[in-house]
């Protein structure tokens, strides 16, 4: 990466001729997904507790309606993921696994996702920034050696991953001036593989209620629901691996 293309670091209070559209697009988007949020009360389904409860009447309406249920699925996740409602997304593709399978719910998800990581992003940089700033402060300094040295590569990494939260990586590179095609890239490639996890934990889960079998510890025996969990093991090991790939000596 060459000086010129250094993202240049972004002062939020800084002030700019005109209302641009690009202003009030975040706003839009943010406004949306508020009123998607609390027309669909979404916080009643966001448990496995409430998935199992609800699953009739879920799995009828997707078999039936396939592409709005597809539509809708992506457009309650990027809210999710726009509002920075943290619990919000590991739950909800679980549950897009268990309703529409591992291989499509990983497709849906890795387009909200990046969708309301993009809104979130935006907002940062434009309509939000003073506040979304003071929020993310304690870690802008930890991250922008990374995101100057390469930003694309570096981008890749956190989202692979999870050094810090999802919320957290969708406003650091708004401050640090990484451009929107390089956040938009690195984030749909890098959540591929840890979204694809969840949803197989989730298509294992809709096994094992298609059984009407009870949610117990035995479950975790099942190969189907083991694999999924054994990768979630996984993933979450790879940051202490990452860390002492790092304080190694050169």
């Amino acid at each position: 990466m060459t000086a010129t293309d250094r993202p240049v670091p972004h002062k939020p209070g800084a002030r700019r001729r005109g209302f641009a559209a690009t202003r009030l697009a975040p706003l839009a988007a943010i406004g949306v997904c508020l009123a998607l949020l609390f027309a669909l009360d979404l916080d009643r389904y966001l448990t496995l507790e409430a998935l199992s409860r609800h699953r009739a009447e879920l799995t009828g309406w997707v078999a039936a309606n396939a592409a709005r249920a597809a539509v809708a699925y992506i457009a309650v996740y990027a809210a999710v993921v726009a509002l920075m409602f943290v619990p919000g997304g590991a739950l909800l593709t679980i549950a897009g696994g268990f309703l529409f399978g591992p291989f499509a719910a990983t497709l849906y998800a890795v387009i909200a996702a990046t969708s309301g990581a993009t809104v979130a992003f935006l907002a940062a940089r434009h309509a939000f920034a003073a506040a979304l700033h003071r929020r993310a402060a304690p870690w802008l300094a930890r991250m922008e050696a990374g995101f100057h040295e390469d930003a694309f590569s570096y981008l890749l990494v956190l989202r692979l991953v999870p050094l810090f939260p999802f919320w957290l990586v969708n406003l650091v590179p708004a401050f640090l001036g990484v451009r929107l095609p390089i956040f938009v890239a690195a984030t749909f490639i890098g959540i591929i593989p840890g979204t694809f996890v969840f949803a197989l934990a989730g298509d294992g889960l809709g096994a094992v209620l298609d059984r009407g079998e009870a949610l117990d510890v035995r479950i975790v025996l099942e190969p189907r629901f083991l694999a999924p969990l054994l990768g979630l093991a996984l993933l979450a090991l790879i940051p202490v691996f990452y860390k002492r790939w790092r304080r190694r000596p050169k």
